[in-house]
């Protein structure tokens, strides 16, 4: 029997300073925004409050413009949203993201086996 191959990659969209969007930091953000709130967000991704300020705060200086808008305090953590250009992101990655998935699928089929 011939051997199956498959072409893997992870997509990942870097500034020049560092990584800002990868695939787990995409879904936390889609959790703060459906959640509101970054320790709901994190409790739902199974991470602790402390990594998820980490990726938070490592993406907003990475970017040109903040991707999330935090206001501390309060009950659960306070209150988290997207900006725009948070939303925009999570847009722009999802979308290029499935292109990626078809690039790999489509290398894929061109492999021997």
């Amino acid at each position: 029997m011939a051997a199956q191959f498959t072409v893997h990659g992870r997509l990942w969209i870097e500034g020049p300073d560092g990584s800002i969007l990868g695939h787990g930091r995409v879904e936390l953000l889609e959790q703060i925004e459906a959640l509101g709130s970054l320790s709901a967000a994190a409790g739902a991704l199974d991470m602790s409050y402390r990594y998820a300020w980490k990726l938070v705060k490592s993406m907003n200086e990475h970017s040109d413009t903040p991707l999330l808008k935090l206001n501390a305090g309060g009950r659960g953590g306070g209150h988290a949203t997207l900006t725009e250009a948070g939303k925009a992101a999570v847009a722009a990655y999802r979308r290029t993201d499935r292109e990626f998935e078809q690039f790999l699928a489509d290398q894929t089929d061109k492999l021997p086996g």
